[in-house]
């Protein structure tokens, strides 16, 4: 049963005309737009380490938390429900065996790419890529009699951690594409600006991150802003186009694209948030994750 239709304040919709008039109502231009968006969010938050230089554990749990909750609401509100509700017809298999489909690539890929807390806290999982490696890696360097090799076995988890972010970065930017080539413009938005906010908090965490391996401030926020452009804009792309062009796969890819973020949240940024002793903290900021998304997603209709 369809309930009533709650109308977007007019700022919203002011919003929403402003978008299309300057984009155009091409869902690929559209969502090019929306991957440069979530991807400059990534490089601001990256950049924050000039500003912020030395953020807290308790305050990095905090974001990541506020991060999580914003893609778990936006994995429903965005997503799965509209993949069901409106691209389904109401049936929720195809919807449903999209999120089985991305949950399943992010757990095989994390089989090849080690996990991204990897290097956020020093620790291996026993279930990540290549267990037969040493227990711990030290971000701050090993002693003075360090060789060429251990330099080199120091700095391979720094590569391998940079790539399990990018894989990470992959459904986002599919999310954005899939929601503008949708062509549902008002949610196409919500997700933009909920990928962009939490974009935010990450691109900062992780960039202490690779700070704390020895990488230089300047060179990884640059960096940061490339890989995720790279990575995020023409998935973007991407997903438009094939949502585009066959209409039929919309439901399957908005599933993907949620069970993806789903595993990356539940996997990677929730328990790395419990890992330090401020699970409380990192809690709250998934409740006003939620809530912003929550905002966001009635707010744009």
């Amino acid at each position: 049963m369809i309930g009533p239709t709650i109308a977007s304040p007019p700022t919203v919709l002011a919003l929403v005309d402003g978008f299309v008039g300057l984009i155009g109502e091409n869902p690929v231009r559209q969502a090019f737009v929306g991957g440069v968006v979530i991807a400059t969010l990534n490089l601001l938050g990256a950049s924050l380490v000039f500003v912020w230089r030395d953020p807290s554990e308790r305050a990095l749990d905090g974001a990541l938390g506020f991060a999580a909750g914003v893609m778990l609401a936006a994995a429903f509100t965005s997503l799965i429900i509209p993949g069901i509700e409106q691209y389904s017809g109401g049936d929720p298999i195809p919807t449903l065996v999209g999120v089985a489909l991305g949950v399943a690539f992010l757990d095989r890929a994390d089989i090849l790419v080690p996990h991204a807390h990897y290097l956020l806290t020093g620790s291996r999982r026993p279930d990540i890529g290549d267990p037969s490696t040493s227990d711990v890696f030290d971000p701050d360097g090993s002693t003075a009699a360090e060789t060429a090799t251990e330099r080199s076995e120091r700095l391979a988890p720094v590569v391998l951690f940079i790539l399990a972010i990018t894989l990470h970065n992959m459904p986002e930017g599919l999310a954005v594409g899939v929601g503008f080539g949708s062509g549902n413009v008002e949610n196409a938005i919500a997700l933009m600006l909920a990928i962009g906010i939490q974009n935010i908090p990450e691109g900062l965490a992780v960039s202490v991150a690779a700070i704390n391996a020895g990488l230089d401030r300047r060179i990884y926020a640059v960096f940061a802003g490339v890989r995720s452009g790279v990575v995020e804009i023409p998935l973007a792309v991407l997903g438009a186009l094939a949502v585009a062009t066959v209409e039929p796969l919309l439901p399957y890819a908005m599933g993907f694209a949620a069970g993806a973020m789903l595993f990356v949240i539940s996997d990677e940024i929730i328990p790395e948030t419990h890992t330090r002793g401020h699970e409380r903290i990192a809690t709250l900021g998934v409740m006003a994750g939620v809530i912003v998304m929550l905002y966001l997603d009635v707010s744009l209709g």
